[in-house]
């Protein structure tokens, strides 16, 4: 007979490695980036404490174009992706997942044993430039669907789940590693078997008054800084530099 240990496996993804920004003005999107992070991208990259964000040319609307995940092997992961349903293409150094089984959203993994260094500051100092991602949001019509495909395909931790009708949202909080993918139901609008959205993302900032000073200084439409729902927390809306992605910054957060 066989004893069960108590070890806990390791998690298949470890980490948000990157997002990709789609753009077909991709110099134009890389220097707005650069402004609104305070940070030089290097090869069409730039890296944050905890992410990264790549800029891609695409002839389409700039947009989010793809989650991509880190994971400690390819190969294994490929393996129980495959034991959970979710087909994949191994494309160059990424496990990529079939859009049918993310419900269209792109996502892919790359093996990766630890994050890059942040990009050099540009213009900037650390407490103005933005530290690092605190979530990334994919809008759903089927939030049920949602959480069968994160938590019990990917693996990721559903953390909370919260719904409030003055926000007309119910929302999924899932923690991968020290950064959150929220996804977001708009509960006027029912269940459907609809795609979901990768949609925007919410930047931490260590002083929050200091990259609003900032950004104003460059140029950026940002609004003043106003409470945010978690106590302790202000948050601004970014309305410029963002390739057409909804953005928040959040600053007061005790834990980085």
């Amino acid at each position: 007979m066989r004893h069960w240990s108590g070890a806990v496996p390791a998690k298949m993804i470890t980490a948000l490695d990157h997002l990709t920004l789609k753009a077909s003005f991709r110099t134009g999107a890389i220097g707005a980036c650069e402004t609104l992070l305070g940070r030089a991208a290097v090869d069409g990259r730039l890296q944050l404490a905890n992410v990264g964000l790549r800029i891609e040319d695409d002839a389409s609307t700039a947009r989010l174009g793809a989650m991509v995940f880190a994971t400690g092997s390819l190969e294994k992961a490929e393996r129980l992706l495959g034991r959970r349903g979710v087909a994949t293409e191994r494309k160059a150094e990424m496990l990529v997942l079939n859009t049918a089984a993310s419900h269209e959203v792109p996502i892919a993994l790359v093996e990766r044993s630890g994050p890059p260094a942040p990009s050099p500051l540009k213009d900037s100092s650390e407490d103005a430039a933005i530290a690092s991602l605190d979530h990334v949001v994919v809008r759903t019509p089927n939030p049920e669907r949602a959480i069968a495909f994160y938590a019990g395909r990917l693996g990721l931790d559903l953390r909370l789940d919260r719904s409030n009708p003055k926000w007309n949202a119910r929302l999924l909080f899932f923690r991968c590693g020290d950064l959150v993918v929220e996804i977001a139901h708009d509960l006027s609008k029912g269940v459907s078997d609809g795609p979901d959205q990768l949609w925007g993302v919410s930047w931490r900032a260590r002083d929050i008054a200091r990259c609003h000073a900032r950004l104003k200084k460059a140029g950026v439409e940002v609004s003043e800084p106003r409470e945010g729902r978690r106590p302790g927390t202000q948050v601004m809306t970014v309305q410029s530099h963002t390739a057409n992605v909804p953005t928040i910054v959040i600053g007061g957060l005790e834990h980085w």
